[in-house]
């Protein structure tokens, strides 16, 4: 999918192409605006006019900027290829993908117990309808603290699946998400620790491991991040004074 901006600059109208990435049909306008959020490309759904699919197949999803408003396109003039697997892979260092989250000196108060936790892979189970047609999908979830199933999102590319979870808050106006728990399917990369930190999560979950960038990002911004979840056991990697033992 290729996704497009268009907006005004210096008085003429602009076309620009600022992401191309393999994704699972579906919630593609969600995957545009989590995508332009999380990059820091827009930081406020009222920048959006509209969104439309275009082309055969709905391969381009084209992004109407309203009247006035100004994407950051620093980023994007690297022109953005993200592969299915992993959005860091084609982007040229650790620091130009850094964004700076409004949301980074929160104060909260958020405490979860560990049997709440413990419990969240098998609530993922049973939501993932489509992976349990295909065995080949990752999924982003996000839950109360008391462990009450909010929303899922999937795709065949982990990050896919959290920027069509995140843009569907932004598109709803409900960030942040300071009060919620992002479980992740599988393993907890820094970029998904970044693009949770633009979103204003402070408690990550991971079914899987956790990369040493993830960790590093995540002790940085005041994450709490767990990894290897399970109904048995989960490590916890940084700010363990949000889970209650």
């Amino acid at each position: 999918m290729e996704l497009q901006l268009l907006f005004e600059k210096n008085g003429a109208t602009t076309n620009q192409s600022v992401s191309v990435t393999m994704r699972t049909p579906g919630q593609d306008e969600e995957l545009a605006a989590g995508f332009l959020f999380t990059e820091g490309i827009l930081q406020h759904p009222d920048q959006i006019d509209q969104i439309n699919l275009e082309g055969a197949g709905i391969n381009t999803i084209l992004i109407r900027l309203s009247k006035g408003a100004s994407p950051i396109l620093s980023k994007a003039d690297r022109n953005f290829y993200t592969t299915s697997s992993c959005g860091v892979c084609g982007k040229s260092s650790i620091d130009a993908i850094k964004t700076v989250s409004a949301f980074s000196n929160l104060v909260d108060s958020l405490q979860v117990k560990s049997e709440v936790l413990r419990k969240l892979p098998e609530s993922l189970l049973q939501q993932q309808a489509v992976f349990n047609s295909t065995g080949g999908l990752h999924a982003s979830a996000l839950f109360h603290p008391e462990g009450e199933f909010i929303t899922l999102r999937e795709d065949v590319g982990r990050h896919n699946a959290l920027d069509k979870l995140i843009g569907n808050a932004f598109l709803q106006n409900n960030l942040p998400l300071s009060n919620h728990i992002l479980l992740l399917s599988g393993r907890a990369s820094f970029e998904l620790v970044q693009k949770a930190a633009m979103a204003g999560i402070r408690v990550i979950a991971a079914i899987g491991a956790p990369s040493s960038l993830a960790v590093s990002l995540a002790e940085d911004e005041g994450i709490t991040l767990l990894g290897f979840l399970r109904e048995d056991r989960f490590n916890i990697y940084t700010h363990q004074q949000r889970i209650c033992l």
